[in-house]
């Protein structure tokens, strides 16, 4: 596992804006060929318009041209494990497969890894969608 990767996650904790949790979040995100996009979660006062570490490196990403992504690294200012939100990992799902590593920093040298399909298994994705248009349309013509 690229160590750089979880350095450059840790360094994105600086630039976090959390002045109401106090917890940091930093995530990097490796695109296809190479290329490594970090991002901090940015607190907002009504929280529901806070944005997440991996949103908003998966944000630069695609804002950059890029929507494949071959790893995550995702940490904490507490080195706790945390692992990415349910909004975060259906916004994943859109441009990564199940098969995506996820990496949880626990601190020191110390990780848990993850598949996205481990942590969101069943995702909603266009085939979902298509399959349940195509049973309403069959319930319908019944």
């Amino acid at each position: 596992m690229p160590e750089s990767l979880v350095e450059r996650a840790r360094e994105a904790l600086d630039n976090a804006y959390v002045p109401y949790s106090e917890y940091t979040v930093g995530a990097a995100l490796r695109t296809a060929d190479g290329e490594v996009y970090v991002g901090c979660n940015i607190e907002n006062a009504n929280y529901s318009n806070s944005l997440h570490a991996e949103e908003v490196a998966i944000a630069e990403a695609v804002k950059n041209g890029h929507t494949e992504f071959d790893r995550l690294v995702v940490t904490s200012g507490a080195r706790d494990g945390v692992t990415p939100c349910g909004m975060c990992r259906q916004t994943l799902a859109e441009f990564c497969d199940e098969d995506l590593p996820v990496v949880c920093d626990l601190g020191g040298d110390d990780v848990a890894e993850y598949t996205l399909g481990e942590l969101l298994p069943n995702t909603i994705s266009l085939d979902t969608l298509e399959a349940a248009a195509a049973k309403r349309d069959a319930d319908a013509d019944e």
